[in-house]
């Protein structure tokens, strides 16, 4: 670090906190957003489930193959300095996707988008661990896992407004005003870079990125596919992918990898980073069915759909500091381990969603159960992961933890419609959408209730410094 700590009661402090949340919200809001206009961009660009499911996954793959890449550029060359960079591509990108033509400009343009966003997100979390002091370092990670969890609920709810309001094509501007208040933000932003130089790898990991990109590129392309792609390029696709990720493990092995391997040699990093894939494998996925089914099939407008979500916010604008007191005192264990399962119940409630349903009765209960859960494990979550990983780590870490997410999210997106039935244009007749729409439900509860054993079996014992770490950064 070159200048001195910085504190939240201070301007400079708040204005930091400010660029960085903001910032990585933008960029996660932008990976929700979009749900809810998958059937208003189907319609208006003649799209099929699997260019619809590309919109979506085309953003995530990019984010996630490319994620550690920009953790690791900004421990090298300065957070600010990408982090900016990231920015300002981003709006450029997001113009690129309000002014597509067609499914395969919009495609393109979500992958640039997700290019960018790959520089911005890391170095949010490595931005906090480095430029504040350490006392205050609970209290800023607080605010930005809490801004996360709201932005990713927001996601539906703004969607569908900008929809009925403006078109899809809006939620792709309302970023570039956005983008400029963050970069305007940044000049009070300190800059800082890997705090232990002997640790900077004298060379740029290409190899790690490349194998991980065509990891998840070409599994993603498989499952996606599915039963509708020709069986042969599908399982050869898949088959190459899948040797490509074992080729990624191998290669993080030497010193200077993006994912140094020293980070998974802390049973409590690679825990919280499994719970991570599971949970948000099944987060992504519940709000890629629910938006469809709710205005596809319970005949919700967009708008509807969207604010039928809004309890989602509100629940954990209320709630996420709460919890986050209260991981303070017990430790993670107990709030990742009943955080999923709380929400697997929500989505179990959420089962009877179809046509004719009340939003009273038989959306707004499944909701409030997800938002409950949902707001119990996200900052003990991000302080389990960041207290696990060394400091001269914090940007690695922070990359790996943000490129799980996504690739849970990326992953169970391409697999799951597939999986439970649809393709094509299923997601416009009600009757199939709804038998897909059960099963994926279920699915992803159980991914959630997956996602809190491993919680409570990986976080048993805390080493002492990583308990008492996380106590002070829950």
């Amino acid at each position: 670090m070159t200048e001195e700590p910085l504190s939240r009661s201070e301007h400079r402090g708040r204005l930091t906190l400010a660029a960085v949340t903001i910032g990585s919200g933008i960029a996660i809001l932008d990976g929700s957003v979009v749900n809810i206009a998958i059937r208003s961009i189907g319609e208006d660009l003649h799209a099929s489930l699997a260019q619809l499911q590309w919109v979506v996954n085309g953003y995530l793959l990019a984010l996630a193959s490319l994620i550690l890449v920009g953790g690791a550029l900004g421990d090298r060359h300065g957070r600010r300095r990408v982090y900016v960079i990231g920015m300002v591509g981003f709006a450029a990108c997001s113009l690129l996707c309000s002014v597509a033509q067609n499914p395969d400009q919009l495609v393109g343009a979500r992958v640039l988008q997700g290019v960018f966003a790959a520089l911005l997100t890391p170095g949010a979390l490595a931005i906090i661990e480095s430029s504040f002091r350490r006392e205050e370092r609970a209290a800023a990670i607080g605010t930005w896992a809490g801004v996360s969890g709201i932005t990713t609920a927001l996601g539906p709810f703004v969607g569908g407004y900008l929809l009925d309001h403006g078109g899809w094509r809006w939620i792709f501007l309302i970023n570039l005003p956005l983008c400029l208040v963050v970069v305007v933000l940044c000049r009070w932003v300190p800059e800082s870079c890997a705090e232990d130089e002997g640790e900077t790898p004298p060379h740029f990991d290409v190899r790690g990125a490349v194998l991980g990109v065509v990891a998840l590129g070409l599994v993603t392309y498989a499952l996606t596919a599915g039963r509708a792609g020709d069986p042969v390029v599908v399982w050869t696709t898949g088959l190459v992918g899948a040797v490509a990720a074992v080729a990624f493990v191998l290669a993080e092995r030497h010193p200077g990898a993006m994912a140094p391997a020293a980070l998974f040699t802390s049973r409590v990093f690679s825990a919280a980073n499994l719970m991570t894939f599971l949970v948000y494998g099944a987060l992504g996925s519940v709000f890629f069915l629910l938006v469809l089914q709710l205005q596809v099939t319970a005949g919700f407008s967009a708008f509807e759909a969207g604010l039928a979500t809004l309890p989602l916010t509100i629940v954990m604008l209320l709630l996420s500091s709460r919890f986050a007191a209260l991981a303070a005192r017990t430790g993670p264990r107990l709030p990742m381990s009943l955080g999923p399962l709380v929400c697997a119940a929500g989505v179990l409630l959420l089962l009877g969603v179809g046509a004719g349903t009340s939003y009273w009765t038989g959306v707004l209960p499944g909701m409030l159960v997800f938002a409950l859960g949902l707001s119990g494990l996200v900052s003990p979550l991000t302080a389990a992961v960041l207290a696990a990983a060394p400091d001269r780590y914090a940007g690695a870490a922070s990359g790996v933890n943000n490129a799980v997410s996504r690739a849970g999210s990326l992953l169970a997106v391409a697999a799951l419609p597939a999986a439970v039935g649809l393709s094509g244009a299923d997601y416009q007749r009600p009757e199939v959408l709804t038998h897909g729409f059960q099963r994926g439900m279920v699915v992803c509860a159980v991914l959630l209730v997956l996602g809190g054993t491993v919680s409570f079996v990986g976080l048993r014992r805390l080493p002492d410094d990583v308990a008492d770490a996380t106590r002070e950064d829950a």
